[in-house]
């Protein structure tokens, strides 16, 4: 599977956040990383290109998905890290020291932290994504989520995201919640 095929599955119908323009941001998310070596970025590089290659939002096991793909087609020597760095975005939890797993992460997580108008649209693309949810549950569900990331004590585990996305995420995380006007 090449750039070009994997570029075709981020453009099927339906994804309408989870496609190529959430991998382009991904990608100039990861181009303003400084400190990295040439193979810890192409190892970047290549999970953000397969994080969300398979993506149903009926499915729970998307990121085990691809990441199975994933392994099935980069450079050997990049198989076991590349897959275990997709499977990171199924929990977004990162171990102490992972550094690029924290990188990762943290870029995947950075749509939280953009500007309102921004993260609005985010939010309407995911409500698109689920609209075989109905209103109720997915008012539920989405606080849900939200609200989890909210209590976390730290959302982007990438110290230099979390400098530049906290404070703007948990804003954003806030406003969305109170907009689902759904309880705790």
């Amino acid at each position: 599977m090449n750039r070009e095929q994997l570029a075709a599955a981020y453009a099927a119908p339906g994804r309408h956040y989870h496609n190529l323009a959430h991998i382009e941001d991904c990608l100039a998310a990861l181009a303003r990383v400084d400190g990295l070596s040439a193979a810890e970025r192409e190892t970047v590089t290549e999970a953000i290109w397969w994080h969300d290659v398979v993506y149903d939002p009926a499915r729970s096991d998307n990121e085990e998905r691809s990441a199975e793909l994933a392994e099935q087609y980069v450079r050997t020597d990049l198989r076991q890290d590349v897959g275990r760095l997709i499977r990171l975005t199924k929990t977004h939890d990162v171990s102490a020291g992972d550094r690029l797993g924290a990188i990762l992460i943290s870029i995947d997580l950075s749509i939280l932290g953009t500007d309102p108008a921004r993260y609005d649209a985010y939010a309407a693309a995911i409500r698109q994504e689920f609209s075989h949810v109905s209103e109720d549950d997915y008012r539920i569900g989405r606080a849900r989520v939200l609200r989890r990331f909210a209590a976390r004590e730290v959302i982007f585990p990438d110290p230099d995201f979390a400098a530049m996305y906290d404070r703007p995420a948990r804003a954003n995380l806030a406003r969305e919640v109170a907009a689902l006007g759904v309880g705790a």
